[in-house]
């Protein structure tokens, strides 16, 4: 991560520290008096093909004695009432103020992948992991959409691995890495501002608006 983009992460978190964190005992309260405890859900992501870190969300699913892989429509029967509520919105990523300040995430990048599709994809994620991994991002805007979608089909764990895997995997590194390409602080603000965009309902569906690209 430069330093640069280290600093506007610094800067961000500080500006909206104080709307979050009340913002972030609330919904610990809510979410306590309404499915109990634990109210946090914490997995392994990677950062690089290597490093593994905890990534933090507020627990938006009953928990089961076994669990893998990324969520499909296998998985939909075990979201609560408030968990689709907090997903719609992505206040269940809150807590990833605490990722960010540690240096895991920034608040633009791809998003932290699962260790076995890294294992999986060595080739595809040594390059989409050369940019440290982000709440939002340039794939995630655009097609974070439709992969809900593609997976929400899916009835069993198996479907939903290889839906993801021949789909959503290499669909997400392209837009990846032509974020790598063209990443800036100005870049990295635009993707801020129309992700808290669509998160109030100002702006919806896959088409954006026209980015500050830099670079080539």
């Amino acid at each position: 991560m430069t330093r640069s983009k280290r600093l506007l992460d610094l800067v961000l978190l500080a500006l909206m520290a104080p709307a979050l964190l009340p913002l972030l005992g609330l919904l610990c309260l809510v979410l306590w008096a309404a499915q109990g405890r634990p109210i946090f859900y914490g997995a392994e992501r990677m950062r690089s093909v290597t490093e593994g870190f905890t990534l933090w969300k507020l627990r938006s699913m009953t928990g089961a004695a076994r669990d893998s892989g990324v969520s499909g429509g296998d998985k939909a029967g075990r979201i609560t009432p408030m968990g689709r509520r907090l997903r719609r919105v992505r206040l269940d990523e809150v807590p990833q103020m605490l990722n960010i300040l540690r240096g895991d995430i920034s608040f633009v990048g791809p998003r932290p992948p699962l260790r076995e599709y890294v294992e999986r994809f060595p080739a595809i994620y040594e390059h989409v992991l050369r940019a440290r991994p982000g709440v939002t991002g340039l794939a995630s805007l655009v097609y974070a959409g439709h992969e809900t979608l593609l997976l929400a089909r899916c009835t069993t764990p198996e479907e939903t691995d290889a839906v993801y895997a021949r789909a959503c995997v290499p669909r997400k590194a392209r837009l990846d890495l032509i974020y790598q390409r063209h990443q800036s602080v100005g870049f990295d603000l635009w993707l801020v501002a129309v992700t808290a965009a669509r998160v109030f309902g100002l702006a919806k569906g896959r088409r954006l608006p026209r980015p500050p690209l830099s670079g080539s």
